[in-house]
């Protein structure tokens, strides 16, 4: 198996066109390895540590769509660009549905695919983001990757609170008339006390999959880090 880097595997039937991305890609400092037929470049899939993919939709008598969605269903996460004269929409869209990060039609300036590659490197590197917090409010927990924390009741109240209406900037004066109004409280710093609470108990929250804002003359706000629809 080669080390880990910058290689990327270019999958077409025909020699002429690997062998000129090849050379391009080389300039640009990628090593490049080949495959003519999609039984071939399954094993490089396999063996290889890839930084990225191109395929071509017609790989000889295979289909590259078909080697891409074998791919996936594999577990297989390497950045795939699908290459194609094909440009009708619905070619773009069975590439795509299949698995491919991306479709360039031939012809193409190879400065274009250069820089798509790219974009699908970078968003390959990044990190998962932590999933949605759990909250079971019966034991005044709220549960992340990080671990679980249990909250006082007026905490767990605020957080609550806030979670409920993520995304959505709730200013001091409505966080203290929901939660402190009605027992007298006669102070909205009150707030501002226990969101310290909240952020000292739940640091680093981006764990626990959100971060809380203070927004300067407006309010507060916590925001997922990945939608929790569905």
């Amino acid at each position: 198996m080669t080390e880990a880097g910058d290689t990327v595997l270019i999958v077409d039937d025909d020699p002429e066109i690997t062998a000129a991305l090849a050379r391009g890609l080389a300039l640009h400092g990628y090593r490049t390895i080949r495959a003519h037929r999609a039984a071939e470049a399954r094993a490089l899939f396999h063996k290889e540590r890839l930084c990225a993919a191109i395929v071509d939709v017609m790989i000889g008598p295979d289909s590259g769509i078909d080697l891409v969605r074998e791919i996936r269903a594999e577990g297989n996460r390497t950045p795939i660009l699908m290459l194609s004269a094909l440009s009708e929409v619905e070619d773009r869209a069975g590439g795509l549905d299949a698995g491919a990060d991306d479709y360039i039609a031939k012809p193409f300036a190879f400065d274009e695919l250069v820089t798509r590659l790219k974009v699908q490197e970078r968003r390959a590197r990044r990190p998962d983001p932590a999933p949605a917090p759990r909250l079971e409010p019966a034991t005044r927990t709220v549960l992340g990757p990080a671990g679980s924390v249990t909250l006082t009741e007026r905490e767990f109240a605020l957080f609550e609170l806030l979670w409920t209406h993520r995304g959505e900037v709730l200013s001091r004066a409505d966080l203290f008339e929901r939660l402190w109004a009605r027992e007298g409280t006669s102070s909205e710093n009150v707030v501002d006390v226990y969101i310290g609470y909240l952020r000292r108990k739940l640091a680093p929250t981006r764990e626990f999959g959100f971060e809380l804002r203070t927004l300067r003359n407006r309010g507060f706000v916590l925001e997922p880090l990945v939608s929790d629809e569905g």
